[in-house]
């Protein structure tokens, strides 16, 4: 492990998160809302503090030293702590102005922004300052498309060559792009991603929001994080005259940014027979129509709903859950449960790999489907030899025993980890629904969950140690648990 490789990117993506911080306490310092003069003075003071550590970095590794290329192990290291780092960094203007949080509930509020997850300890959103709930959505934006891709693209501008670091972000892949250089494919997913964002935010704010939360809500849609900044989070436009039409705007963008952004990097060059060959998408939005359809009837059936209300809920929750994006508008723990458990397969399931949701990805269930046909066939045809493929991809026995490994490890590090949020809220009442609702949320990148992190309750209630261990799970599950759990060997920080 080379060390100098490591602190000089870590440097440049501390001084990179600290510009960010900067962007939004100057907004603070200029806001015409009173109050958020503190919060311009955190957020200055968090962004030197941040910056100084970066430069610091920066100058451990060398101000003229350059790397050409970031080998495989360095580049996993980066990505691991890379996120790690960043929450914590993240959290510091939430420690230094009113109403405050402990460094437990900051790094948790943070990692939850990073990861796009959306889970929340802001018991009242509305006490927070502007300039605050702006860098709260800011984090999500950068964490949409992942913090680190972002950074990838200026990479080639201070001489450090990232095809390695790109390749390990967790939901792109950059032999999928066909693009020629790597920083040519980030900066193109880069267009496609704040061209969505523009698109969202000006069309809500055609819609009567203003400038503040629709840009708000712009960025939370299209990383589909859904931080809000409303307590009732984005049910506080459900009563307006034109409410549904906010509703269906967003659910057009979750259920597209919940999709390969390499399939506009297709459409862009009217590729249109690649685009037939997207099972992913496919598959996505006939779950999620399927699903909108049998809630929706089922919950008008019993009564529960009128029928158009039952639709118009059963669309926008079916949407916010499958992209994960965890936007309310109704509370669906008073659903039958026979809903929430359909809500709890699209927790775990999300959306397309190389989108900016969660979850372990329909791809994978696509292959352990398909794999699951073949084995079952060959029980009675034990010589048919069938061609598995995937968005036109071929499928090797290799591919199929890497998703089965992580299919497997993923649910057992959804049972392992429900049983230690049990034990470190023993004694405070917490039921099994709770605590496997909270790590569906935050494995899966959701923001809310069942029980007492419900979509009208918040994380504010867990102990710190509890937060804390859940701000872990979010990171290990935004980063598909391999580039996080690998720092854990001792044999990655030696040196060779």
């Amino acid at each position: 492990m080379n060390p100098r490789i490591v602190s000089r990117i870590l440097g440049l993506l501390l001084l990179f998160e600290a510009c960010a911080m900067l962007a939004c306490g100057l907004f603070a310092r200029f806001d015409i809302v009173d109050g958020d003069l503190p919060a311009a003075r955190a957020l200055f003071l968090s962004s030197g503090i941040t910056g100084g550590f970066g430069l610091l970095a920066v100058l451990f590794a060398g101000v003229g030293w350059k790397v050409d290329h970031i080998p495989r192990r360095e580049a996993v290291l980066v990505v691991g702590l890379g996120w790690v780092i960043s929450s914590i960094f993240g959290g510091v203007p939430y420690l230094l102005c009113q109403p405050y949080m402990n460094y437990a509930e900051a790094i948790f509020e943070s990692a939850s922004g990073f990861t796009t997850t959306g889970s929340s300890v802001m018991t009242n959103i509305e006490a927070w300052p502007r300039g605050l709930l702006l860098w709260r959505a800011t984090t999500q934006l950068l964490g949409g498309i992942g913090i680190l891709v972002l950074f990838v693209a200026v990479l080639a501008f201070v001489g450090v060559g990232s095809k390695n670091l790109f390749h390990n972000e967790s939901s792109f892949r950059s032999g999928d792009c066909g693009m020629a250089r790597i920083q040519d494919s980030a900066l193109g997913l880069l267009k496609i991603y704040l061209g969505l964002f523009a698109a969202c935010a000006l069309g809500l704010r055609f819609m009567g929001l203003s400038w503040f939360n629709a840009i708000c809500h712009a960025m939370a849609t299209v990383s589909t994080g859904g931080f809000s900044p409303h307590n009732l989070s984005l049910g506080y436009y459900s009563g307006w005259g034109n409410g549904w039409l906010i509703e269906l705007w967003v659910t057009l963008f979750m259920l597209m940014c919940s999709m390969n952004f390499l399939i506009y990097v297709v459409i862009m060059r009217k590729n249109w027979r690649r685009l037939k060959q997207e099972d992913d998408a496919k598959w996505l939005l006939g779950i999620a129509g399927f699903f909108m359809l049998i809630i929706a009837a089922g919950r008008a059936w019993h009564g529960d709903d009128a029928p158009l209300m039952a639709l118009r809920s059963a669309m926008f929750t079916v949407a916010t859950i499958v992209s994960t994006t965890g936007f309310g508008t109704v509370d669906y723990e008073v659903w039958p449960s026979w809903c929430k458990v359909l809500l709890a397969f699209l927790m775990l399931m999300g959306g397309c790999s190389g989108s900016t949701s969660g979850g372990f990805k329909v791809g994978r269930l696509l292959v352990f489907l398909k794999s699951a046909k073949a084995e079952i066939q060959k029980t009675f045809r034990p010589n048919l030899v069938e061609r598995l493929e995937v968005n036109g991809n071929r499928i090797d026995e290799a591919d199929r025993a890497r998703t089965m490994f992580f299919l497997t490890m993923y649910f057992m590090i959804v049972v392992f980890a429900t049983v230690v949020v049990g034990f470190l809220e023993a004694g405070t009442g917490i039921d099994l629904e709770s605590c496997a609702g909270s790590i569906l949320a935050t494995i899966s990148s959701i923001g809310p969950g069942f029980g007492s992190v419900g979509p009208t309750e918040n994380f504010a209630h867990f102990r710190e140690p509890t937060q804390l261990f859940l701000a872990w799970i979010m990171i290990l599950g935004r980063l598909e648990l391999f580039a996080l759990l690998v720092l854990f060997f001792p044999t990655v920080w030696k040196k060779f």
